[in-house]
C-alpha cells in the first residue's frame, strides 16, 4: 500500500529590524592606542629605563653602573661629536662585507646540496664540523692567515653566517611539496633555475629565517672580535670604542657603546626584516 503525503506548505517569517546592541561598537582610546606594536614596545623599554635609574641610584657607584640619564648623556655626547656615528659606520662597512660573502657562499652551497648527493654529502660533512664551532675560536687562525686588519674580521664573519644560513635555507628546500617540484620540472627548469623560480620562494620563510639567525651571530661576532683585537687598518669600530672606554673607566660610554650596538640589532630587526616578511611571506599568507 502506497501512502501519500501532501507537499508542506512554504512560508515565510518577517523577522522584526533589530534595535538591540550595536554590532559595531567604538573601542576606547586607550585600547586602540593599544594595539599598536610599537606602542607595547616602547612602554616596555621605558619600564626598562626606569628600573635601570632605580637600580643605579640605589646602588651608588657610577663606575659600576651609571644612571640611565648619565648613559644618555654620553649616548647623546657620543653623537654630537661624531665618535659613535664613525665608529658604527666602521663596523656596518664590515659587517655587510662579511655578511654578504656568507650569502652567496651559503646559496651556492645549498643549491649544490639540491641538486646532486656530493653536494648533500658536503653541506652535512662541513656543518656537522663547522656549525658546532664558535667563530670567534678562529679569529687567531684568522689573524695569522690574514693579518691585523678587515680580512681577518671577514673571515670570521663568513664563518658565523655560513652555516646557519645553509642549515635554514637546506631546511626550507627540502620542505618544498613535491608538487610544486614536478610543476617546475614540466616546464623544463633543471639546477639554479629550479632553484631560483621553485625552491627560492617556497622557502622564503625558513630563508628569512636563517637571515635573521645569520645576522644575530655575525653582528655579535664581530662586535667580540673587535673587543679581543680592535682597531682594523687604523680605525676602530664600534667594539674597539667599548674596549678603549672600559680601560680608561668610562662606564657610561661603555654603556652607551651596548645601548647603540643593541639599537641597531632592533632597528635592523624592525626596519629590513619585518618589512621583508610583510611585503613577501605575510602578503603571501605564507605566515601568519
Amino acid at each position: 500500500m502506497t501512502i501519500q503525503s501532501s507537499p508542506r506548505r512554504e512560508y515565510e517569517i518577517a523577522l522584526q529590524p533589530w534595535d538591540g546592541v550595536a554590532l559595531e561598537r567604538e573601542l576606547p582610546l586607550v585600547q586602540r592606542l593599544w594595539q599598536h606594536g610599537w606602542l607595547r614596545k616602547s612602554v616596555i623599554l621605558l619600564l626598562i629605563a626606569i628600573l635601570w635609574e632605580a637600580a643605579a641610584r640605589y646602588q651608588g657607584n657610577d663606575l659600576l653602573l651609571p644612571t640611565f640619564l648619565q648613559t644618555a648623556q654620553a649616548l647623546w655626547d657620543g653623537m654630537i661629536s661624531g665618535e659613535l656615528p664613525a665608529k658604527v659606520g666602521v663596523s656596518l662597512v664590515v659587517l655587510v662585507k662579511g655578511y654578504v660573502l656568507g650569502i652567496i657562499l651559503a646559496f651556492g652551497l645549498t643549491s649544490l646540496a639540491v641538486s646532486t648527493q656530493f653536494g648533500r654529502d658536503l653541506l652535512g660533512t662541513l656543518t656537522s664540523m663547522f656549525n658546532p664551532l664558535p667563530a670567534i675560536a678562529l679569529l687567531p687562525l684568522a689573524l695569522l692567515w690574514f693579518g691585523l686588519g678587515e680580512n681577518s674580521l671577514i673571515f670570521v664573519l663568513v664563518h658565523s653566517v655560513l652555516w646557519a644560513l645553509a642549515l635554514n635555507t637546506y631546511a626550507g628546500f627540502l620542505g618544498v611539496n613535491e608538487t610544486l617540484r614536478m610543476a617546475g620540472r614540466n616546464y623544463g627548469l633543471r639546477g639554479l633555475r629550479l632553484v631560483l623560480h621553485i625552491l627560492v620562494p617556497a622557502a622564503l620563510p625558513s630563508i628569512l629565517s636563517g637571515l635573521k639567525i645569520g645576522w644575530a651571530f655575525a653582528w655579535r661576532t664581530l662586535i667580540a672580535a673587535e673587543l679581543v683585537f680592535g682597531a682594523t687598518s687604523g680605525k676602530g669600530g664600534l667594539g674597539w670604542y667599548i674596549f678603549q672606554n672600559r680601560n680608561e673607566l668610562y662606564t657610561d660610554k661603555v654603556f652607551a657603546g651596548l645601548a647603540v650596538v643593541i639599537l641597531i640589532g632592533l632597528l635592523v630587526e624592525g626596519l629590513v626584516f619585518n618589512a621583508l616578511e610583510r611585503v613577501t611571506v605575510r602578503r603571501w599568507g605564507m605566515q601568519r
